[in-house]
Parts: C-alpha cells; structure tokens; sequence
C-alpha cells in the first residue's frame, strides 16, 4: 500500500514544485516588465502616457468639431432663411401681421430713407396698425373684400405719408432745438383725462384704448409726444402768429374792447361776426373745444380774460363772459398756425425721401 501512495504522490509533488516554479518566474517576469520610472525617465514615461490616451481623445475632439459645425450650419440657415422671410413679407406682400410688427420693434428694417437717416419700419406698421385695429373693431369693415382693400391700400398711404412727415418733423426739430418734454407729455395726458375724454379712471383710460386703437398707455404715449413735437415746431417757427397775438392782448390788457378787436383780428370765421362769442354754454366735458381752453375758460371769473393759450393748433385769448349753473358763456379770439406742411414742403423739395415700399 504505501508502494501504492509513494508511487502517486511523487508525481503529484512534483507538478506542485513545477507550478510554484512557473508562479515564480512569471511573478518575475512581470516586476521586470513593468517599467522604473526615474528623475531620467520621468519625462519619457508622461509622453509614453500621454500617446496613449491621445488616440482616445483625437476621436472625441474630431466628434466635437464637427458638433460644432453642424450647429453653426443650422444656425446660419435659419438665420437666412428668417431675414429672407422677413424681407420678403415686409417689402414684397407688405404684410402688417403682429408677428412682423414684433419683429421689426427688434430688428430696424428700414421703410424708408430721409436726408440720410433711415425710417423705421415700425413706425410705419405702427401707424398703420391702429387703422386696422380701428375700423375692423369698430367699423366691422372687412379687409378681405374689393371695397376693403381699396381701403386698406389708403390706409397703407396715409400711414405712410404719416411716418415720412414725422421724419422730416424730427429733422426740423432738431434743428431747431424743439422737443418735447415728460412734462408736456403727462400734462397733455391729464387734460385729456380731465375733460373725461379717454375716461376718468386708469383702467378704463387704458380700456377705451386697447379697444378702439390697439394700443397701451405706451403707445398713446407715443403717438401723443410725436403730435406735440409737430404742434411745438409750428409754435417755434410760426413768428408771425406769435406776434399778432401778444400784440392783441397787449392792446386788450390797455382797455380795448374784446368784441370789436375778435371782429378785427380772429381767424375763426364762424364766431368773429358775433364778437368771438361762442353761442352756446361750455361745460366741463365739451369735446368741441380743445381741452386747454376748457381749463382756462374754468380757471377765469365772469368777465376776465385769459393769457395765450395754445391749442397746439392755434393761439387763443378768452373771455369768460358769465356763468349759467356749473357752465359757462365765452368769447374767443383765434390766431391759426401756419400748416406744418408750409415748412415741410420747403425741406421736402430740397431732401427727396427714398422709399422702400410702393404705396
């Protein structure tokens, strides 16, 4: 039995030491193959790391890049294929969409180009857009239809017209030194809020105006302080009106009668013959007379007369001649402004606007 065991244990020991024999040398062979990174080596050892991993980061960047590109690509696409869309629908079928009308409010296409100055497209579909606004919500009038379009195409003129005249204003203003302050600005608004014209309260102020023009208080705003830019240029050129007023009321201030000097000297035809005598009561609310006249006329006693008031149309002196109740009888002497087209057309003959769209 033990000839038995000795004869397969031998071999059995034997292949143990051969395999603790090939462990070792292995285990050798590998201390050997890893490499001894030292003050000399250091160097080529980080290169030998750094090739290794660019083969991973090569592919990465080329991936990127041309990730980059890509979106770049759209991007430049779409950016061309927007103005290309804009600038046909502004300048070719002229449409006046809101979406159109937010744009141009970012981007200044130009409708038009006055003594080198361009003219903003949104001025334009500003003015033309309370038109619409106006007659398809409160004149139900229909764009769509042969009389609409007719009308839409005079509207489109009138708007127009509008934005170039208001571009020669600003010209002339400016070199005249006239502008317009928030003063003049928040007390226009407030007389026509006085006299109960766009409403007496904020909310149904901006109310009326949302509903019959489309706009906000911003935008009255800012169709407002364009007319008193175009009344203060007038006031500032007209001389010759300012000049027969004060004249005027220098000679009633030294005693002259105010009905024979309203026969005399007032431009209103329709009151002069009767002395400037208005011929009916004058409430606080009278939409037929402009509201700086209605607060002076409240702000005088019976029988004195006013300073000069400027309707931004014209000059006025008044007269309360008595009061009826809370309403008041009144006299008036009127001194009109020159048109505004009268030194227009003297620019606009020397300076021709350049158009970008047909009328």
């Amino acid at each position: 039995m033990k000839h038995l065991q000795n004869k397969f244990l031998k071999p059995v020991s034997k292949i143990k030491s051969s395999l603790k024999t090939e462990a070792s040398q292995a285990e050798a062979n590998k201390s050997e193959s890893v490499p001894r990174i030292t003050n000399e080596t250091v160097a080529t050892h980080r290169e030998d790391v750094l090739k290794s991993a660019r083969k991973y980061i090569y592919p990465l960047q080329h991936s990127k890049n041309r990730i980059i590109i890509i979106t770049s690509t759209i991007i430049i696409v779409f950016i061309v294929a927007f103005f290309s869309y804009c600038t046909l629908a502004l300048y070719k079928f002229q449409s006046y969409s809101t979406f159109l009308y937010k744009v141009t409010q970012v981007i200044p296409f130009p409708v038009a180009r006055v003594n080198g100055h361009f003219v903003s497209y949104n001025n334009y579909l500003f003015e033309l857009e309370h038109y619409v606004h106006y007659y398809q919500t409160q004149q139900k009038l229909n764009f769509s239809t042969k009389s609409g379009q007719q009308q839409l195409a005079d509207y489109k003129t009138r708007a127009l017209d509008k934005v170039l005249d208001d571009a020669y204003v600003s010209e002339l203003a400016a070199k005249n030194h006239v502008s317009v302050s928030n003063q003049q600005l928040n007390d226009q608004i407030a007389i026509v809020r006085q006299e109960n014209r766009l409403g007496d309260n904020q909310s149904e102020f901006e109310s009326v105006l949302k509903n019959y023009y489309g706009w906000n208080l911003n935008d009255f705003k800012r169709e407002l302080k364009t007319q008193l830019l175009a009344q203060n240029l007038v006031s500032t050129l007209d001389t010759a009106t300012q000049s027969r007023a004060f004249t005027t009321l220098a000679a009633l201030q030294k005693g002259s009668d105010f009905a024979t000097l309203a026969k005399l000297v007032s431009d209103d035809t329709a009151t002069k013959a009767n002395g400037g005598a208005y011929g009916y009561l004058i409430s606080q609310n009278n939409v037929n007379i402009p509201p700086q006249v209605v607060a002076g006329l409240f702000a005088l006693k019976p029988g004195q007369i006013s300073s000069i008031i400027n309707t931004g149309y014209s000059l006025e002196i008044d007269k309360n001649t008595g009061v009826v109740g809370n309403q008041i009888q009144a006299s008036h002497i009127v001194f009109n402004f020159q048109d505004i087209n009268t030194y227009l057309n003297l620019l606009k003959d020397k300076q021709k606007a350049r158009v970008y769209i047909k009328s």
